[in-house]
């Protein structure tokens, strides 16, 4: 990544710098396995298989230490590098001939925060707020996501507090070549919202909630092909939430949250279509 080289350390005048891929390296494998800093150093330690993949000799050398991958994730975080990761991993998936197409599913999920005010402040997170989902109440942040209807390749992101609805996202979440837009109920009514951002774009989102009652026969084929082809967004927060565990922040406030969150959907990305990629390797 250029625009991360042109800000790493050097290390004249100091101790020498630790090569720019091994970081990276480490800074996956923290997204990967839901890992803090000091948890990570000690994993790398005990895992051969870790430390092969961060190119670490350790007959040769240690494993960087909690503190010096603290400061590499720091400066991906200050230069919003998770985006700019995002665009490398799709652009690779193009050249391996995944290329995002004209339907776009758009959809957001819920991601928890403590709600406890023990904590040194006396107070709840400020940044992130309350919302009702069902019928319980949820404290946390909502990521916001585009993905591409049929290779579930997610390309557009957005994270904001629990309370703020899901459609006022919807223009950012949209590519602008678009033919069909997909979504649940909570996206009704944007056909014009949909037509500014893409306008050759159709609403394809649900008109009417799935527990509505007295739909016509023809209204409940129609809402079950819709349901078909969005669920398929699904399989994105599953991968981050199920299989790189991140079911709460980590951070307190957004934005070093939702630099975590489009790593992981680059990640997700990599991981749905991991068979292809090795097959074409």
């Amino acid at each position: 990544m250029r625009s991360r080289r042109a800000h790493y350390p050097t290390g004249e005048g100091g101790r020498p710098a630790i090569a720019l891929e091994r970081m990276l390296r480490i800074y996956l494998l923290q997204q990967w396995f839901n890992l803090g800093d000091p948890t990570v150093e000690e994993a790398l330690y005990d895992s051969r298989a870790m430390e092969a993949f961060a190119k670490i000799d350790l007959g040769r050398e240690p494993v960087p230490d909690e503190t010096t991958i603290c400061k590499s994730r720091h400066l991906l975080e200050r230069h919003c590098l998770g985006p700019a990761l995002l665009e490398e991993v799709n652009a690779h998936l193009a050249e391996n001939g995944l290329k995002i197409g004209r339907g776009t599913i758009v959809d957001a999920t819920i991601i928890a925060a403590p709600s406890s005010t023990k904590n040194a402040s006396g107070k709840r997170d400020p940044e992130m707020h309350q919302t009702m989902k069902g019928n319980e109440w949820h404290f946390g942040m909502k990521a916001h996501i585009g993905m591409d209807s049929k290779l579930k390749i997610v390309h557009s992101f957005a994270a904001t507090p629990a309370n703020v609805h899901d459609s006022h996202l919807l223009p950012e979440l949209l590519h602008g070549d678009e033919t069909r837009v997909w979504g649940d109920a909570a996206y009704r009514g944007q056909t014009a919202v949909i037509r500014r951002r893409a306008p050759a774009a159709a609403d394809f989102t649900h008109h009417h909630s799935a527990r509505r009652k007295g739909l016509s026969r023809r209204q409940q084929e129609i809402h079950r092909a819709k349901a078909r082809v969005r669920a398929r967004v699904e399989h994105a927060f599953h991968v981050i939430k199920r299989i790189f565990g991140f079911v709460k922040v980590r951070y307190r406030g957004i934005a070093k949250n939702a630099h975590r969150l489009v790593v992981n959907f680059a990640l997700a990305n990599l991981y749905l279509h991991r068979r292809r990629l090795l097959s074409r390797a």
